[in-house]
């Protein structure tokens, strides 16, 4: 199962029940499309790291998301691209970590102008000389 986490900031401008009615919007598309909501928090009001389109302030939700298949975030992604009510989003695919842990595991490969004979070599001749 895949974990996602969707991070949007909406308008500051809208009313608390304007950004719940847009999160809701996006949670039906996200379930539409074979996701799972697994929890929903609303951040409320903070101010922003630098000003978008001379706001200052955002309402921030984010949305932990689970999915056994693909990206369940066609249609909810190509509306906040079109929506003016949508700030900024970003959506991160949570289990990408244990990929990378995975990936470390792996031996590494010696370099190629590297012979392991000349090294093990240089290791015997070192302890022959101590």
């Amino acid at each position: 199962m895949r974990k996602y986490e969707l991070m949007f900031v909406a308008d500051p401008r809208l009313s608390d029940e304007e950004v719940v009615g847009l999160s809701q919007d996006f949670q039906k598309m996200i379930t539409d499309e074979g996701g799972i909501i697994a929890k929903e928090e609303s951040w409320g009001k903070r101010k922003l790291a630098y000003p978008i389109n001379k706001l200052t302030e955002g309402h921030y939700v984010l949305l932990h998301v689970q999915s056994e298949g693909g990206s369940p975030f066609g249609m909810a992604r190509q509306r906040m691209q079109q929506s003016d009510n949508v700030l900024r989003y970003l959506t991160v695919r949570m289990d990408a970590g244990r990929l990378r842990e995975r990936a470390s595991r792996i031996p590494a490969i010696p370099d190629e102008g590297v012979a392991p004979e000349a090294v093990t070599q240089t290791d015997a001749d070192s302890k022959e000389d101590s």
